[in-house]
């Protein structure tokens, strides 16, 4: 089965391999702070679904030659995306954004900006910032919306409804902003259908998707859950037969 990957889109956009650097900005999350919620959704750990990224204590400067230190042991990349990852990377002063932002996308081997958010923390002002950024450098918002469904939004806590996903969406569309959305294949209690309506929807509004397997990690109340027998992760067969019906959903 034949899909449009994203290395093969990154060859294409520009020009050779690029490799994506997992950074971190420093932030917290309104579902972690007591403004939505304290104790995060219900599968995201301690990190902040950042176990990859690199030191917060480091400069964004450090933290993108520490890794590309790293990279150099097993490849010779020589372009990188700054992807800020844990937590939710637009969630703080617009200053501040602007000055971690910058700092990313200043070296040249940087080729592209991606920012890892919730779609209820994109006010205005730092929408304006995106504008401004993606004239320098392409700029990609990664919006965790996981699924479609209300039961399921509720259960995994995302706490936001599925129309402030979708005015997200346009009002980035409107400064000419890619979007990637991250649908989570396998949550407790959705059916195959469900799923792929969510993967479906997803795919009509967004210019990228990230479907990724639902994982059980340690410190989360998802793990709570799973112990105590309310649900069961899917089988490699069973991931492989929903992912290939995923991709057959998803416009070319």
């Amino acid at each position: 089965m034949y899909y449009y990957s994203l290395n093969e889109y990154l060859k294409k956009t520009f020009g050779e391999k690029v490799y994506k650097i997992s950074l971190d900005g420093g932030m917290t999350c309104p579902n972690r702070d007591g403004t939505l919620g304290s104790h995060g959704c219900i599968f995201c750990s301690e990190g902040g679904s950042g176990e990859f990224a690199a030191q917060r204590a480091l400069s964004v400067s450090e933290q993108i030659e520490q890794a590309k230190r790293r990279i150099s042991k097993k490849s010779d990349c020589k372009k990188f995306i700054a992807y800020f990852q844990p937590f939710t990377n637009t969630y703080a002063p617009v200053s501040y954004l602007r000055k971690i932002f910058e700092e990313a996308v200043a070296p040249e081997e940087i080729a592209a900006l991606s920012i890892a958010t919730r779609p209820d923390c994109l006010g205005d002002d730092v929408l304006d910032l995106l504008d401004e950024l993606n004239k320098k450098k392409p700029v990609w918002v990664e919006l965790g919306l996981q699924t479609i469904h209300e039961k399921s939004a509720e259960y995994i806590r995302r706490g936001y409804d599925l129309n402030v996903y979708d005015e997200s969406v346009k009002k980035l569309h409107k400064i000419g902003v890619n979007v990637i959305t991250h649908i989570i294949l396998g949550l407790p209690n959705e059916s195959k259908k469900e799923i792929i309506e969510s993967v479906r929807y997803a795919g009509e509004r967004s210019d990228g998707i990230k479907l990724q397997l639902l994982h059980v990690l340690k410190g989360t109340d998802l793990l709570k859950d799973y112990e105590r027998g309310m649900f069961e992760t899917l089988t490699l067969d069973e991931y492989v037969d929903l992912l290939c019906d995923c991709i057959e959903a998803l416009p070319p």
